[in-house]
């Protein structure tokens, strides 16, 4: 049996930058395209509970049976397959916010690679971005509804190659915010304009099982995860980062007043995150002996940011070091190229991570089951899958949160990935800069109360 959710009013006056009106079909749009198994989207997944998106997205009922309806130009009807305990959070995830659908079909493949070739509806536009270059504005937008209350006219971006380079331009006056390395956060903790930024954020190692068939034999990953310090990974990264033994990281969400993180810890989940050489030793001999090797090699696939280079390197260093005979050969390559990889399944282990799209623990959890698009290793549990699925299902926030501590358990147990670190950041930021809005999850940044105090 369908459920009907209440109609959703949409605001009169909401414009595109276009000069469209924004309208529920935009909405109906969105959300048809997403789902459409032509489309390809990775993020189709997250739709599933809404009233057919899984038979569309595999090719089993058409796009226009989604349980999404425009009631005339401001009235929105959703219609939902189960209750889902999280719709609410969902609704503010950028994937389920309206398109123009003059626009998407106007530009056709270029749709989005250029600030160009997009429109907007908040109150800022983006201005001059190519798609790869390295400075943009963000300018105030004439056409939002709101716009007597945005008070910035601009905002300029400026991405650079080091934090080092960020940093000087910074103390040059040439920038108002920069992300801090683990030196400068260091030098700069408990000075004016330091603030860490907490994100809900993990970063892991994820062994390809598919590929790499000795990645599932449990002792291997197990004593993967125990040669790792993980204390001394976060430490070298900088004083923001946080060693991890869950893969929520803490923040995530509450169960009667108890971090999620911390609920979902025992004395075995943190045991097997936590650093012991001996243990690791012992384990990869007994996996090697099981696979009948006398040694291991792998490539360890990475971006070739700063961070990412340096926590590869690092890990490389403690796997070498403390199982003997295993050899890590480092493959750091642009972002783009190594997402590709990974989605491909072109890879041995990839150093990678996730950054919550909502605040609930689902959005981690998710991408370990059997068939997520995010499931780069290919793990795969059953019972792991099952417990995912009724989590989905279980309104009763208690059980639903019982249920999702005993699937993360069993994740963290099988080390379906290798949780590493909560990758938070470390800001200098001036104090004139007055009213930003800063999400830990999803879209981190909103701008428009944002001002610059004299």
């Amino acid at each position: 049996m369908a459920i009907k959710l209440g109609s959703l009013r949409l605001r009169k006056g909401a414009k595109w930058s276009n000069g469209d009106p924004v309208t529920a079909q935009d909405f109906v749009y969105s959300w048809r395209l997403t789902v459409n198994p032509k489309t390809a989207s990775e993020y189709a997944y997250i739709f599933e509970g809404i009233h057919n998106a899984t038979q569309i997205t595999a090719g089993k009922a058409p796009v226009s049976s989604l349980g999404i309806k425009a009631d005339g130009k401001y009235k929105l009807t959703v219609t939902l397959d189960r209750q889902i305990p999280y719709f609410k959070l969902l609704m503010g995830f950028g994937v389920f916010f309206p398109e123009n659908q003059h626009a998407v079909e106007k530009f056709g493949s270029k749709y989005g690679t250029a600030s160009k070739y997009m429109v907007y509806n908040g109150p800022f536009i983006p201005k001059g971005w190519n798609g790869s270059n390295l400075s943009w504005k963000l300018v105030k937008n004439p056409t939002y509804w709101d716009k007597k209350h945005v008070k910035l006219t601009h905002i300029n971006y400026s991405v650079n190659k080091t934090p080092a380079t960020s940093l000087n331009l910074y103390q040059a006056g040439k920038l108002d915010g920069t992300l801090l390395d683990s030196q400068a956060a260091k030098n700069y903790k408990g000075k004016s304009g330091f603030l860490i930024r907490r994100k809900s954020a993990t970063q892991y190692l994820s062994p390809n099982l598919k590929k790499d068939p000795y990645f599932k034999n449990l002792k291997l990953r197990q004593a993967l995860s125990l040669a790792i310090n993980r204390k001394a990974l976060s430490t070298t990264l900088g004083g923001a980062n946080l060693p991890a033994t869950t893969m929520s990281p803490e923040g995530i969400s509450k169960v009667n007043g108890e971090d999620f993180a911390s609920y979902v810890t025992t004395p075995a989940t943190k045991a097997i995150n936590s650093y012991n050489p001996a243990k690791a030793e012992k384990l990869y001999k007994e996996a090697l002996k099981e696979l009948g090797k006398s040694k291991l090699s792998f490539s360890l696939l990475s971006y070739d940011d700063d961070l990412s280079k340096k926590a590869v390197e690092f890990v490389q260093s403690q796997l070498e070091g403390n199982l003997k005979g295993l050899t890590v050969n480092v493959q750091s390559i642009p972002k783009k190229a190594a997402l590709a990889k990974m989605v491909s399944g072109d890879f041995d282990v990839a150093f990678t991570g996730w950054f919550a799209d909502f605040q609930d623990p689902i959005s981690f959890l998710d991408l370990f089951t059997m068939h997520n698009t995010y499931n780069f290793g290919h793990w795969s549990n059953a019972t792991y899958d099952r417990e995912i699925a009724k989590s989905k299902v279980t309104a009763d926030p208690a059980e639903r949160y019982r249920i999702l501590r005993s699937a993360e358990q069993l994740l963290l147990i099988q080390q379906g990935s290798i949780p590493l670190f909560h990758a938070d950041e470390a800001w200098l930021v001036r104090p004139s800069v007055k009213g930003i809005q800063y999400n830990g999850a999803g879209i981190n940044y909103n701008f428009k109360t944002a001002y610059m105090a004299k």
